[in-house]
């Protein structure tokens, strides 16, 4: 009887990121340059839902005797996700403005 092989979950997830880096990638980069406001509008959409998922993650009930140092660790790694999406929020917002800004008519 034949044996099965096991792919390791932590190298299939992984392999799984790089593909994503990829096709991310050129996704973003074969956008033209007309379409980069709606991508940012999307952008920030994705972001708010990051942002929710990552204020639970904040939010998670530190009980030492329970979770040990994992509800730190994802307390800590919701912060910096709440951080890194708002960064993420603004900029694309101040983008979005400044590229509309351009479509005004200028005022003599």
């Amino acid at each position: 009887m034949a044996e099965v092989a096991v792919i390791d979950p932590f190298i299939f997830r992984l392999a799984i990121f790089v593909l994503a880096i990829f096709v991310g990638y050129y996704v973003v980069w074969s956008v033209t340059p007309a379409l980069h406001t709606p991508l940012m509008s999307v952008t920030n959409a994705v972001s708010s839902v990051i942002i929710v998922g990552a204020l639970l993650a904040v939010g998670v009930d530190v009980d030492a005797n329970q979770l040990g140092t994992q509800g730190l660790v994802s307390k800590w790694l919701g912060f910096a996700a709440v951080i890194l999406a708002s960064v993420n929020i603004f900029g694309g917002f101040l983008v979005t403005q400044r590229m509309l800004a351009m479509y005004k008519k200028k005022d003599k």
